[in-house]
Formats: C-alpha cells, sequence, structure tokens
C-alpha cells in the first residue's frame, strides 16, 4: 500500500469502524503521540476508540497530501467534544513506518458556522495538479514564511500573494490580499500581530504545501499550519489550523 492508503485505511479504523483490531494492524506497536491531551503509545489510542464510539464521533477528509514517509490531512468532525468542541476542524500529520502510523502530530479547531470571508474552513479546491512543481512551491513557501510571516521582508508580500485572487479560510480574515493586510495592520496595532518563532515542516504535493510552524500569539505559545494553493509561482487560497500549546501535556513528545 501507499502511504495514503495506509493513513486512510488507519483513519477509517479509529475514527469511522473504532475497530481495535485493525487500528492493531495499522498503527505502530511504538506509536508515538504529539496531540497534547493523548498519552503516547497505542494503549492510549485504543483506549480512546469507545469514547469515540459512545459520541457516535464522524469525521470528513477533505484533502489528502504526502511527501515521502509524511501524509497531512485536512479534516472536520461531528460529536467531538473528546477533541475539545462539537464540531472541529483540523491538520492531522502522520508518519508512515514499516508500512504502519508510527507517529501523529495535530491541531485543532472549533468550527465557525460564520466567518469574515464568507467561506468555510474547509470547502474549495482538493485536486492535487502540477505534481511537477512540488519542489519549487515549497521552496516557494518555506522563502514566503520567512519574508512574511517571519517578518524579515515584509514589504515583499505582493511577490508572493496573487492580488487579484487570495480565497482566504481563515474564520477571521476577509478574502483578498486586501483583507490579509488589513488584518496585520488591525493586529499590529493592537500588539497582538501573530508571531512565528520556528518552521519545522514544510510538506508539499503538487500545488499544495502545508507548513507547521510554533510562535506565539495573544501572548501564548501556539502551533500553527498554514495551507497554501499555488497557481503560477503565486499564493491563491489559505487554509489555517491554530492551537494553543498547553502549559501541562499528556507526554513529553511536545507537539512539534
Amino acid at each position: 500500500m501507499t502511504v495514503k492508503e495506509i493513513v486512510k485505511n488507519g483513519m477509517k479504523a479509529l475514527f469511522q469502524d473504532f475497530d481495535k483490531k485493525a487500528i492493531q494492524n495499522f498503527f505502530h506497536e511504538s506509536y508515538i503521540q504529539h496531540n497534547p491531551h493523548v498519552p503516547t503509545g497505542l494503549e492510549p489510542i485504543l483506549g480512546l476508540v469507545t469514547s469515540l464510539k459512545e459520541a457516535n464521533f464522524t469525521y470528513t477528509t477533505h484533502r489528502m497530501i504526502a511527501d515521502g514517509d509524511l501524509v497531512l490531512t485536512h479534516n472536520s468532525g461531528t460529536n467531538a467534544m473528546a477533541f475539545g468542541a462539537e464540531k472541529i476542524v483540523t491538520f492531522d500529520l502522520w508518519r508512515v513506518e514499516e508500512n504502519k502510523i508510527a507517529e501523529h502530530w495535530d491541531a485543532i479547531i472549533p468550527h465557525y458556522s460564520e466567518t469574515a470571508n464568507g467561506r468555510t474552513q474547509t470547502d474549495g479546491p482538493t485536486e492535487l495538479d502540477y505534481l511537477e512543481k512540488t519542489e519549487g512551491n515549497k521552496a516557494l513557501i518555506s522563502q514566503f514564511m520567512k519574508d512574511i510571516l517571519m517578518g524579515e521582508r515584509p514589504s515583499k508580500i505582493t511577490d508572493y500573494i496573487n492580488a487579484t485572487q487570495y480565497h482566504q479560510h481563515n474564520p477571521q480574515i476577509k478574502d483578498g490580499l486586501n483583507g490579509l493586510v488589513e488584518t496585520i495592520q488591525e493586529l499590529t496595532a493592537q500588539n497582538n500581530m501573530f508571531q512565528y518563532s520556528k518552521v519545522h515542516r514544510v510538506i508539499g504535493e503538487g500545488n499544495f504545501v502545508v507548513a507547521q510552524s510554533e510562535g506565539a500569539w495573544g501572548g501564548k505559545p501556539q502551533v500553527f499550519y498554514d495551507l497554501f494553493r499555488i497557481e503560477e509561482g503565486k499564493l491563491v487560497e489559505h487554509w489555517d489550523v491554530i492551537q494553543e500549546i498547553p502549559a501541562q501535556m499528556a507526554h513529553g513528545n511536545t507537539m512539534l
């Protein structure tokens, strides 16, 4: 099986079928966990199954990106109080080793029923394209993160973002380059701008690239997942999930 097939089957066993035997088939016995509220190891995952089944948890995967041994899934879920809200949106990053899921990172945010841009947190294109441009697109996002989101050369923002089409899915930011600039100006004036301190991974497949980063917002440490769709060398669409890093975690693995 491909890494995508392994992850798809593992997620189905865990989140849909609630099948402990199948989970053991698709998850490594030395499974490493980075979700801050779930202990590391396979046994806690097997224990989670019962509560998810009792809650009638459901999930939908909207996008899946594979890069080497890593698979990024963009998901939504319902009946998800086990993860902090009735409806949630998540990015989950899975590492496959020896044909099993060996490691997991994620970030979770509540679903917003209304957004500043009129879009949902998960709608928009899903089809992978321009696979031959994967490495170039990853390099583009790596430099964008440094220049714009980490503030090295913020004046270059129009070099990266399409000025006429930038579809925004962050629920609090309006569509377009102007919407992003407006939000940056407002947060800067409030001395509350997102602060990106380190990009841990840039994962891409064709026209979709995601950056997994850490930093701060509101004076608290955060994990940032930013997914971009790229056309002709410009960023034309953005989805994200931002989650606070808690002071106390269920393991010592960190969220990153």
